[in-house]
């Protein structure tokens, strides 16, 4: 199978793909026609090499991650319509006082208070939750490993819980259409609905992968912290975020790229993961994220050169 450097995204009934430093988000809008916006994406790695580094590439990665998501989260909602006036208040009040950069600053905001709730969710709450454990044990192992086993409970039950969600049914569809679609272009498809609709929904490189690989690591690192001190256990969780983040990165890469029977087996729990996040798309769904693939990538020329051997993994 041909590896590209495609990834993306589902949005709300639309797909984000990126290849480099092109991107394009397509929506199906309420009319059922296809909206389409490329955009140019510069990373800050281009400008400060150092940046390009193991561990430092994946925090920097996945920051920009959540920036460019966020961004096509926004636009794809822009084609809902719901009437706010609360929203558009604040909408009214931001752009005025802060000179047409509220979007920006509501975008910051989410972002910030988005990745707050999650350390505290699935790095502190179990902590927390274990030091109430080793209260009625003096092994420290015992408390760490019960550590563990809560925040794997944590992110799957949360899994479990938004993929029961109606509206977060339909953006798991898009997922699936996502994955299927670079699928299709790594076996060396043609990019037709009818092709697209017969490969599998599940992909290496997917962020559910990334966030599971992001919960196995920090039990295995945490594991090693050990300190009397409550506050520094803590800290050391809070600081060690990034560099898990980092890790995680550089083994989705890594097994992203492999063919190998051992890559594939350590891939394994994250691609099961993904039968939470993803669900098998429409017809319509599958046309949306071909036409985002199209915007980033020129896939007849891409699929001749995989046919004549001429790419290799």
């Amino acid at each position: 199978m041909k590896r590209t450097t495609v990834g993306g995204q589902a949005v709300l009934e639309g797909v984000m793909m990126r290849n480099g430093s092109k991107c394009a988000v397509a929506v199906r809008k309420p009319n059922k026609e296809i909206e389409v916006r490329p955009t140019e994406i510069h990373s800050i790695k281009e400008k400060y090499p150092f940046l390009k580094l193991p561990i430092l590439r994946g925090i920097v990665s996945f920051v920009e991650s959540l920036v460019v998501g966020m961004e096509t989260l926004t636009f794809s909602a822009s084609f809902i319509e719901e009437e706010v006036e609360d929203g558009d208040f604040i909408d009214r009040f931001l752009e005025k006082h802060m000179q047409g950069t509220g979007e920006k600053v509501i975008m910051g905001i989410t972002i910030a208070i988005s990745v707050v709730v999650a350390i505290l969710g699935f790095m502190i709450l179990p902590y927390a939750l274990s030091e109430v454990i080793k209260k009625f044990t003096n092994s420290q192992t015992i408390a760490l490993v019960a550590e563990g086993i809560i925040r794997i409970g944590l992110f799957l039950g949360y899994m479990v819980l938004i993929s029961q969600m109606q509206d977060i049914q339909r953006v798991f569809m898009y997922h699936g259409a996502e994955h299927k679609t670079i699928n299709c272009l790594e076996h060396g498809d043609d990019l037709t609905v009818e092709n697209v609709a017969k490969h599998s929904r599940l992909h290496k490189r997917c962020g559910t992968s990334f966030l599971f690989l992001v919960v196995l690591i920090s039990i295995f690192v945490f594991f090693f912290i050990r300190f009397d001190s409550v506050l520094l256990k803590a800290g050391c969780r809070l600081l060690l975020v990034p560099v898990i983040a980092g890790i995680s990165y550089e083994f989705l890469q890594l097994a992203g790229k492999s063919n190998t029977k051992l890559a594939d087996k350590l891939s394994r729990p994250g691609m099961c993961l993904q039968y939470l996040t993803t669900r098998e798309p429409d017809a319509d769904m599958i046309e949306v994220a071909i036409r985002s693939v199209e915007e980033v990538l020129d896939w007849k020329t891409y699929v001749e050169a995989v046919r004549k051997g001429e790419i290799e993994d």
